[in-house]
């Protein structure tokens, strides 16, 4: 397979931070981001939600602009802004015209490092996070997803949903904002990337100007998360169940972690996994039903996902979890190949715009330190031999279940029965 060759270049400053952009010929636009290594699970015990909150009141004001400045002066040139909260990173972004990429570069860097965290916009914006947390609770595909890492990682910042609880969120000050950003929002936790019709020494000049007088630091790292495994029902007069199913899986440090990632594929990715195969096409049992495997940097955890009628859950469970385990003894070289294809699609289909080739390389840079050229990841991939591939599948196995149901419950399988049947 031939690979286009990348064009990029990286800089990084003094205090430590990096600086990543790749040009791409024939393309108009920019898109550029700072991505933070820190997220939900950095959160203390009182920071619950804090993150995600900090987020929303990034662009509602600083000591230069106003909300409404701050969205008029990036789509005053037809640009957008944005930003999301993960577990493990926190990132700004935005898109405009190459020509445009120093003013983009100078809102991104103003609303780091000047917001006001005005105490009316912060009650504002409070509300609006509070209804969005109660939208969760009415959406019970959403919810159970939740349910699901706080069951597999109980009583741990990993496991907590990234938009808090009522009770932090109604809690928190501007000096718990300012407070986060000055111990997390360090420069050697920090990559400013940028991809499309970009100038690498414009996006150094702003790196300069906004973070290059911040002391070098990391800040404290987040502790480690331990899977543990178990049950969560919620009973509820729902027309159908949600449910998850899960096992430990693999940091994608792991050395098992391109394996467990194919097996996941091999077994649910798609509509022509045995997964949909078998609960979907021949019995009708469910809408839709996939598997998947959600890496951490120090774990991971392999989940099997559907919606279904309640007269229909214990055949759907004895089904999805023969098939798990069949396919972990019975997996073929015609699957594994398919699920390469799929994976590899995937990968490189990241590369068709400006704005999956910047999340590629800061995601890389605060987990590597370094790019991981696409023939590496490609190459990591077609290693994967059979064996290797069930062998994930049949450690997947070894370890505790975790649960996660709402609806009508009645006749869901006890968690024992389940862990029972896993263990065969």
């Amino acid at each position: 397979m031939t690979l286009p060759r990348p064009d990029y270049r990286e800089t990084r400053l003094e205090n430590g931070l990096t600086i990543v952009t790749e040009a791409m010929p024939h393309v108009a636009t920019v898109a550029l981001g700072v991505w933070i290594g820190a997220g939900a699970r950095d959160e203390a015990e009182g920071e619950h939600g804090l993150s995600h909150l900090l987020e929303h009141m990034a662009f509602k004001g600083t000591e230069r602009r106003s909300a409404q400045a701050i969205a008029e002066d990036i789509e005053n040139v037809g640009g957008d802004i944005n930003a999301a909260t993960s577990v493990e990173y926190t990132c700004y972004t935005a898109r405009v015209l190459g020509e445009d990429t120093a003013l983009a570069l100078d809102v991104l860097g103003d609303i780091l490092t000047a917001s006001t965290f005005d105490p009316t916009e912060l009650e504002r914006e409070r509300g609006v996070i509070l209804q969005e947390i109660a939208a969760v609770e009415d959406a019970p595909d959403d919810l159970v997803g939740d349910l699901f890492v706080e069951t597999a990682y109980p009583g741990q910042p990993l496991g907590r949903p990234i938009l808090g609880r009522p009770e932090t969120v109604s809690a928190f000050t501007p000096d718990a904002l300012r407070g986060f950003v000055a111990t997390h929002y360090r420069p050697e936790r920090m990559v400013i990337v940028a991809a499309g019709a970009v100038d690498h020494d414009v996006v150094v000049d702003a790196a300069h100007r906004f973070y290059g007088v911040t002391p070098a630091g990391s800040g404290p790292i987040a502790p480690p998360a331990t899977y543990r495994g178990g049950e969560k029902r919620l009973q509820r007069k729902h027309e159908q169940v949600n449910l998850m199913l899960g096992l430990p899986g693999r940091s994608f440090r792991d050395e098992d972690y391109y394996a467990t990632q194919l097996f996941a594929q091999v077994l649910g990715g798609s509509i022509s996994s045995r997964l949909w195969q078998e609960v979907r096409e021949k019995r009708g049992l469910a809408y839709s039903v996939d598997a998947f495997h959600w890496p951490f940097s120090d774990t991971g955890v392999f989940g099997i996902g559907a919606g279904f009628a309640e007269g229909d859950a214990k055949a759907f469970m004895d089904v999805a979890i023969d098939t798990l385990r069949e396919t972990a003894e019975t997996l073929t070289e015609v699957e594994l190949a398919r699920a390469k294809a799929q994976v590899k699609v995937g990968l490189l289909a990241a590369l068709e715009t400006p704005g999956g080739r910047i999340e590629r390389l800061a995601r890389q840079i605060l987990a590597w330190g370094r790019i991981v050229p696409m023939h590496e990841l490609v190459e990591r991939v077609e290693a994967v031999d059979v064996e290797a591939t069930r062998a994930a599948g049949r450690a997947l196995l070894t370890g505790a279940p975790t649960l996660a149901a709402i609806g009508p419950l009645k006749t869901l399988p006890k968690y024992a029965a389940i862990a029972g049947r896993l263990r065969g």
